[in-house]
């Protein structure tokens, strides 16, 4: 059976140390900070992230060079058969079609880039599940199927706490953003596949907003993703937060294990996605299991 190298970004979450641990390569997002350039998790921490956003420092995504990634791939390929590439959500980035053409260029039946759509606490799931494909003896193509193949298969719902980030990006207006602080509104926004996009944008409660996050991913489970024989319990349960106070995002997570009576994973949300939506947010996500991992 062929060895098969995973590889994803490090909008998955998956640490540089965490990595090693696992046997998987993390590449490092990058990120323009008052015109310099610093990697995540390399240069960049997630305590040195918030105090320059919250400090007013110009803070931009960008994405890694593809000859760099390239370097990546070739240091994969010196011990392994084949490579498995998961980026972050081509909604969200051009660097998963980036790496989706060079890969059919330069390195065809070598290395397959996997557009599922996913980000954060999802495509961490997402790599988790690719390195135990890999496990079993699934070959590179048959991982990518599986995993596009069930790109559909998560959802995550994310409560902001400012809208302030979203007026500075150009999301929504200087009015919008000046009515929703004068309501105190904590709307709440969704990534269903490719985009980021809006939710339920006049809610106004903390506790609230849990619940509707909850409700949205009870409706989902119970939809969706609901087995044919009616099973629903084969789902990961997920919170992220920005920001580097993990109080409600501790609080939160408690209070879905008590509804589920499931085990929920907790992580900081992508740095990537904070940018663009300040510190403060709390998410829920969830992600089907693969059934070939089932078996």
């Amino acid at each position: 059976m062929p060895k098969v190298a995973i590889i994803t970004d490090s909008n998955s979450g998956i640490t540089q140390n965490e990595a090693k641990e696992l046997g998987i390569r993390v590449i490092p997002m990058p990120f323009m900070i008052d015109g310099e350039e610093y990697l995540e998790d390399i240069t960049l921490t997630q305590e040195q992230f918030y105090e320059k956003l919250v400090g007013e420092a110009n803070v931009s995504t960008s994405q890694p060079s593809i000859g760099f990634v390239n370097s990546v791939w070739e240091e994969a390929l010196e011990t392994y058969d084949e490579v498995v590439y998961i980026p972050m959500s081509s909604g969200l980035s051009n660097s998963c079609q980036s790496a989706s053409v060079s890969a059919e260029a330069m390195y065809e039946g070598k290395v397959f880039v996997v557009n599922n759509q996913r980000i954060s606490v999802t495509q961490r799931q997402s790599a988790l599940d690719a390195l135990a494909l890999a496990n079993k003896g699934y070959s590179a193509k048959e991982i990518k199927d599986i995993l596009e193949r069930d790109k559909f298969n998560s959802d995550i719902y994310i409560m902001l706490d400012t809208l302030y980030y979203l007026k500075k990006g150009g999301r929504i207006t200087p009015a919008a953003a000046a009515l929703g602080g004068l309501l105190k509104l904590k709307p709440i926004l969704t990534i269903k596949g490719e985009k980021l996009d809006k939710y339920r944008m006049r809610n106004r409660d903390v506790e609230n907003a849990k619940e509707i996050m909850i409700n949205a991913c009870i409706q989902t489970i119970e939809g969706q993703l609901k087995d044919l024989d009616g099973r629903t319990d084969n789902v990961y349960l997920q919170v992220a937060y920005s920001g580097v106070d993990t109080k409600e995002a501790m609080a939160f997570k408690k209070k879905i294990e008590e509804r589920f009576n499931k085990e929920v994973f907790v992580a900081p949300l992508s740095l990537s996605v904070s940018c663009h939506i300040g510190t403060g947010a709390l998410a829920m996500a969830i992600c089907k299991y693969t059934k070939e991992l089932e078996e």
